[in-house]
């Protein structure tokens, strides 16, 4: 079976914000015909008409190019913020109510996936860090899971997607979170799958030297486990690199790992994030190597 590799847009925000810059981006210099969509370049809070606009855009120029738009991410924007675990219950809703227009765009566009992390709760003043989220917001957290997935059915999206990340206030970061997690979703109006990040999964100052490893997530969520997000780190921090800076990260490794643990029929994307002040040039240099790079490993013609 031929692996799916695609690309996470948010290597173009600040730079090709638009379907008609970013497609040719994607098909002529990173040969790709795959892209993840990333709602930091389209706020679904805007205006609906400006929406509808946007969501015709994405609907038809993409395909133009040669290009399928597979799933869209909440991207970085939306996540700096505590989401569906803020303190305040007000702001949960908010974040509700941003994730179910989020729904409506996509399917506007169509695009029948959505994901992204959850939420995170406010941290101590005394700067400890939990092992567990209290019980009444993780409980919190699912029926709004649930309630989401009602929401993403009548928009028309067809799954949805967790990305577990490396930190203690955030739900879920571990392999046992996660599991439960699924546990509790299982009955949700629409499947909700979750997303593994290569930068995620391998943190070592939370999971320690060995025990955070990929094979250790890809072999217990294996059936969980809906698509991949592929990046070069070294770690020690969530990077988000790509593969022409030193890491630890082999990419043919990593495409063996895959392919052995049984997940090759998953999209993997690469997700890189740029300082904005880096010029243009130069970024499209490193991406189209790194896929050059990446297609090598995963045996997909260049």
């Amino acid at each position: 079976m031929a692996i799916e590799l695609g690309v996470n847009l948010s290597f173009c925000v600040k730079r090709w914000v638009t379907p008609q810059l970013w497609a040719p981006v994607v098909r002529e210099r990173l040969g790709l015909d795959l892209v993840q969509f990333s709602f930091d370049l389209v706020d679904p809070t805007w205006p609906d008409d400006l929406l509808a606009e946007l969501a015709e855009d994405l609907r038809t120029i993409p395909a133009q190019h040669g290009v399928r738009v597979h799933s869209c991410f909440i991207g970085l924007a939306h996540y700096t913020f505590n989401q569906l675990l803020h303190p305040n219950p007000r702001v949960r809703d908010v974040a509700e109510a941003w994730l179910k227009r989020a729904y409506k765009f996509a399917a506007l566009a169509g695009i029948t996936r959505v994901g992204g992390p959850l939420g995170a709760i406010a941290a101590r003043t005394d700067g400890v860090e939990e092992d567990q989220l209290p019980e009444a917001d993780y409980q919190d957290l699912v029926a709004r899971a649930k309630r989401l997935s009602v929401a993403a059915k009548e928009a028309g999206i067809t799954e949805l997607f967790v990305e577990p990340t490396p930190l203690r206030r955030e739900w879920p970061w571990t392999i046992e979170q996660t599991q439960r997690l699924a546990d509790d979703l299982r009955d949700a109006a629409v499947s909700w799958k979750f997303c593994i990040d290569w930068g995620h999964a391998t943190f070592e100052p939370v999971y320690g030297r060995y025990r955070g490893t990929m094979e250790r997530w890809f072999t217990a969520l294996k059936p969980e486990i809906g698509m991949i997000h592929m990046q070069q780190t070294d770690f020690q921090y969530d990077r988000h690199w790509d593969f022409t800076m030193p890491g630890a990260v082999d990419a043919q490794e990593a495409a063996d790992l895959v392919k052995r643990t049984g997940l090759a029929d998953r999209p993997i994307f690469l997700e890189v994030f740029y300082p904005f002040e880096r010029d243009d040039a130069s970024i499209l240099s490193a991406m189209s190597q790194s896929m050059t790079m990446l297609k090598k490993a995963y045996g997909i013609a260049a």
